[in-house]
């Protein structure tokens, strides 16, 4: 009896193994009738389906089955088809065949297009848009019951340790969408949530194990859905942080490749050199910058290969199914400068062809303007243009307003020079400024905690040309230095029950806190309603002994912003700066509400900046 129960249980093993390994799963999970571009490829996997067989599709009106496509790995078939715009939502069906035994099947859905087509989400970002940046898994639990989930390789869960997981949740930024729009945020940008089943280090979510799973730690596909939902219901956006380079090493296409190709291989271990340049470089070696796009970031991150025109389409596909399925307004696209341009190209062209108000953001942590400006659409007569809208501007801060605050008066001369460079650019207004993110210090930590300057820095990123960008927690003097990571990139203070201060409600934070929270509100929302500063012109003269003053204008509205970085008092004389002040004769400081009038001398203190709206 023993023996029949053993027999018996391990040939239900053996027989619930095979049906499994006969799943089928495929990419991407659906798709859509009435897109612009009717081509589409499956990627299908499988297993215990060798090689012989042969692809069969149902008739479908609309639908034809143009190809198929085998591998090295006999698990993976791709399979091309053209979708019409006849063609109706349904379910396609194909056959796999050894001879005449269909030996497996695949439903393929196609749905009805997301509400709006386009016209209600994939909005872009633009400069009229406040963007705040945040980590999931650090900002807010929303929801505990997902904190672990069984079978995933990471079970950590320690709120004490910098690198481990914490909780935080989508359900948790849904919960606190009434204080975004507090604060004047009209865009949230949230670090990747795609699956990111890694063994550790997966707080961060920049390894992904399976593009077509939202991570469920931040509670899946539902939660993701639903925070869209929420915020284009308030006219708010959703930017999805998107990595091509590179995935996690436990991705399923890693594991098990189609391929040796999909990925770029090297006898050995081999980082990037980490040198923009070698893009632009007439003098480049060959071998120079095929490291700078085919190293590996680290051993825990395969490189992918973009050339394959395999990869390509997987990549760029998944970026469309996202918008539509997700209803994603934006993107910002990590290690930009790392991946193959001509790829980069091709998937944001493929983008606007789909969507054309979207827009793309792409990390370029680069030196100097032309550097920077050479990923972006430019004025360069150069082989290659790029094709991105706009860029992380690197440029702003760290030649900007990082040594405007940090080295005396002579500093501002450099945010001078840097604004005088935006000539490089095609369109300056379309790039990302900020003075902190989730890879660098804080920028309370930046400016040695002196809130005199962080105030001036929260000014100028709400009044300077671009698209502002905050790091969450900056408008409540979160501290810490990147030195690891893990220190810039801790709890927002209420996320979590129990918490001894909540920045949400202001319970137990500090005048200074609360009064920089309510700077950031005041000069956001008067933001929203500045014509010149969303959309206006931008005007600057030349520093004088720490005196930078610039002028946001258009024909509605002029704001004259003044910033004294020097540490003793300066006279304002605001016939200096007549082209932008003829015809007022007052200024009224929206921080303060003090109205300046403009035929008198003023003194501004010392560490500050005035945001004056003229008026006559």
């Amino acid at each position: 009896m023993k023996y029949r129960f053993v027999f018996s249980l391990l040939a239900f093993l053996i027989s619930f193994a095979a049906l499994s390994q006969d799943t089928l799963s495929v990419y991407p999970t659906h798709w859509w009738v009435n897109m612009k571009n009717p081509k589409l490829q499956l990627l299908v996997r499988y297993q215990n389906i060798k090689s012989g067989s042969k692809v069969v599709m149902a008739p479908y009106p609309g639908v034809q089955m143009l190809g198929s496509h085998t591998f090295e790995n006999a698990d993976y078939v791709a399979i091309d088809v053209n979708i019409d715009k006849s063609a109706k939502p349904g379910t396609l069906s194909f056959r796999f065949m050894k001879g005449d035994k269909q030996v497996n099947q695949l439903k393929f859905e196609l749905k009805e297009r997301r509400k709006g087509n386009g016209t209600q989400y994939a909005q872009g970002v633009t400069s009229s848009d406040f963007i705040y940046l945040l980590m999931p898994d650090r900002f807010s639990d929303g929801d505990d019951s997902n904190d672990r989930i069984p079978g995933m390789r990471d079970q950590s869960l320690n709120r004490d340790s910098i690198f481990l997981r914490h909780g935080g949740d989508l359900q948790g930024v849904i919960n606190h969408l009434d204080y975004f729009q507090q604060l004047g945020i009209t865009s949230l940008w949230l670090t990747p949530v795609i699956e990111n089943d890694m063994p550790d280090r997966t707080e961060h979510g920049y390894a992904f194990t399976n593009h077509y799973r939202i991570e469920p730690r931040l509670g899946g596909a539902v939660a993701y859905k639903k925070l869209s939902d929420e915020l284009h219901k308030r006219g708010m956006k959703l930017i999805q942080d998107a990595v091509y380079n590179h995935v996690g090493l436990y991705h399923f296409l890693k594991q098990s490749p189609p391929d040796a190709t999909w990925f770029h291989q090297w006898p050995e271990f081999t980082q990037p050199n980490y040198k923009d340049q070698v893009h632009f470089d007439p003098y480049v070696a060959p071998s120079d910058k095929k490291q700078m796009t085919d190293g590996w970031f680290t051993a825990q991150m395969p490189d992918l290969n973009q050339n394959n025109p395999f990869v390509a389409q997987f990549l760029i596909q998944h970026a469309i199914w996202c918008v539509e399925e997700f209803g994603v307004d934006g993107w910002r696209i990590d290690t930009y400068i790392y991946v193959d341009q001509e790829f980069m190209n091709r998937c944001n062209q493929a983008l606007i062809d789909e969507y054309p108000k979207i827009t793309m953001f792409g990390e370029c942590w680069v030196n100097g303007t032309a550097n920077s400006a050479y990923f972006a659409r430019n004025i360069f007569n150069t082989p290659f243009k790029s094709n991105l809208i706009g860029v992380t501007d690197f440029q702003s801060l760290f030649s900007g307003i990082q040594p405007s605050l940090l080295y005396g008066p002579g500093g501002v001369n450099q945010l001078y020079q840097t604004a005088s460079n935006d000539f490089m650019y095609k369109e300056p207004m379309n790039n990302v400024i900020f003075l902190d993110n989730h890879d660098m210090s804080r920028f309370y930590s930046q400016m040695n905690e002196g809130i005199p300057k962080v105030k001036m820095g929260l000014e100028w990123l709400l009044t300077w040309r671009g698209i502002p960008q905050i790091y969450y927690g900056t408008e409540v003097l979160m501290k810490g230095i990147s030195n690891p990571d893990g220190w810039v990139r801790l709890d927002f203070p209420g996320g979590w029950k129990g918490d001894s201060k909540n920045a949400f409600t202001k319970m137990g934070m500090t005048p200074s806190e609360s009064e920089v929270q309510e700077l950031v509100r005041t000069l956001a929302h008067f933001r929203k309603t500045s014509s010149a500063i969303k959309t206006g012109k931008m005007m600057q003269y030349v520093p004088k002994n720490g005196l930078y003053v610039y002028a946001r204008y258009d024909k509605q509205q002029t704001v004259l912003c003044v910033m004294n970085t020097d540490t003793v008092t300066k006279q304002v004389d605001f016939s200096n700066y007549k082209e932008v002040t003829d015809g007022f004769a007052k200024g009224k400081n929206v921080v303060s509400g003090q109205v300046l009038f403009l035929a008198n001398k003023r003194e501004i203190p010392p560490t500050t900046m005035w945001v004056l709206e003229l008026s006559k």
